[in-house]
């Protein structure tokens, strides 16, 4: 659990420094869409020498790329790209294992900010549903400035994610995150993080 939890820690110290002078997002038309801050990631994501061990973006980035060559996804793999919601869905089915990771953004009330997110803290056990937690797990935050293009790391805004015993959904419609809480007795409990333009309040 220890060597779990500093895997972790040291994950979102990576994404940190691979983000503290701005990932550029590259887009055209009028304003980003959600491919285009996909694509942004996984080009930072290729640029850090020093990152190592898996990287679970790749797997929607190669999904991505066999969509976008009109070629069938790999078995077990479900991929959602939704631009006008502004959310990616990239689901694999593995003998009784999920793995599923989601992006989507917001628009800040602000104007000039949006607030990205890349959610990998979804996968489960078909068996028994419960979460499970790898070395990889993480749900990460960058905020886009509107007028240098670049979006940088931040810490979840207006919560702390519990890693051990929750999963979360981002909303593909509507703004809110929902929270899948498993009780030690078996049950669980859903609640909502609502997102009032600047932050999630519980």
């Amino acid at each position: 659990m220890k060597r779990t939890a500093f895997a972790l820690i040291f994950a979102c110290c990576t994404l940190a420094m691979m983000a503290q002078d701005g990932i550029k997002v590259n887009y055209k038309g009028a304003k980003p869409t959600i491919s285009d801050f996909a694509w942004a990631l996984f080009a930072a994501i290729d640029e850090d020498e020093e990152e190592s061990g898996d990287r679970p973006a790749y797997a929607i980035r190669e999904a991505m790329i066999r969509q976008r060559n009109g070629l069938p996804q790999d078995e077990g793999v479900t991929l959602i790209v939704d631009e006008k919601n502004g959310y990616i869905l990239y689901e694999w089915l593995y003998e009784s294992y999920v793995i599923r990771m989601e992006m989507c953004y917001w628009n800040e009330a602000d104007g000039k900010h949006k607030l990205f997110a890349f959610n990998n803290l979804a996968s489960y056990d078909t068996a028994d549903g419960r979460p499970l937690l790898t070395e990889t797990s993480d749900l990460s935050f960058f905020r886009y400035n509107n007028a240098t293009k670049k979006m940088t790391y931040c810490d979840p805004p207006g919560f702390e994610v519990q890693y051990a015993d929750a999963t979360y959904a981002l909303p593909r419609t509507g703004k809110d995150i929902t929270v899948k809480k498993w009780n030690k007795d078996g049950t669980t409990t859903k609640k909502k993080l609502k997102w009032n333009g600047r932050r999630f309040t519980k």
